[in-house]
């Protein structure tokens, strides 16, 4: 068995806590949440996704699973997923009363239960590298509907539903960093989504029309995109 250095293996374990610390960014969210910041409780949720977005090439360039065999990267990365991309947002949502009252509360549930759901299924990505259904990406839903757009209460609760049933329609949604095709055109998509939401969460609660087209116009790219990966490739 390979021995590794006390160098190597300070770094491997540097990862794992650079990916837990996601949980650390959402904590702080979870504080501005509660003092209706609403700002800066997603600029938190932004930061959780950097670190998302980044500790993987960090794990691969370290060789942390050949360094650390004892530890499961992916195991810590599915609870900081769970927590910022569904648990967070679910509060999120109930606390900025997108939908008042009792229904506000029944929406946030629904999607805890079908995050939950969707992370039991097996084959949740699939053997070419896409996202069977809709991934649970409620942070991106809750960004959308509190930044980008305004919709009445009950259209803030179809959207959710909405969601909710695309995480079980088998539909192939791309996994922007491991995508086989027009992979250079999604991670710029990628990018430069990430950078006008960043920006229209800066300026809020300031809007800008332009950006908030900019966004919708990378969120329908990825939907397009969904669908011509399911229905219009060719299966081998």
């Amino acid at each position: 068995m390979r021995q590794f250095s006390v160098l190597q293996q300070i770094l491997a374990w540097s990862v794992h806590l650079f990916t837990a610390s996601g949980l650390l960014a959402g904590f702080m969210s979870i504080l501005a949440i509660n003092d209706e910041d609403w700002r800066t409780a997603m600029l938190w949720l932004f930061l959780a996704l950097f670190i998302d977005g980044v500790d993987g090439t960090f794990a691969r360039l370290f060789r942390v699973q050949e360094v650390l065999p004892g530890m499961d990267g992916k195991t810590i990365d599915y609870v900081v997923d769970f927590i910022t991309y569904a648990l967070i947002p679910a509060y999120f949502f109930f606390m900025a009363d997108l939908v008042p009252g009792v229904w506000g509360l029944f929406m946030s549930f629904l999607m805890l239960l079908v995050a939950a759901i969707y992370y039991g299924k097996t084959g949740m990505v699939s053997s070419d590298m896409h996202f069977v259904g809709f991934p649970v990406l409620w942070n991106l839903i809750v960004f959308i509907l509190l930044f980008v757009v305004t919709l009445s209460p009950i259209g803030n609760m179809i959207v959710i539903i909405l969601f909710s049933i695309l995480h079980f329609v088998p539909i192939k949604f791309a996994y922007p960093s491991r995508a086989i095709r027009f992979k250079n055109l999604t991670l710029a998509v990628s990018f430069f989504s990430v950078l006008f939401g960043f920006w229209a969460t800066w300026i809020y609660p300031q809007r800008e029309g332009w950006l908030s087209g900019m966004i919708l116009a990378g969120l329908a790219y990825y939907m397009g995109l969904a669908l011509y990966e399911t229905y219009l490739v060719k299966k081998v």
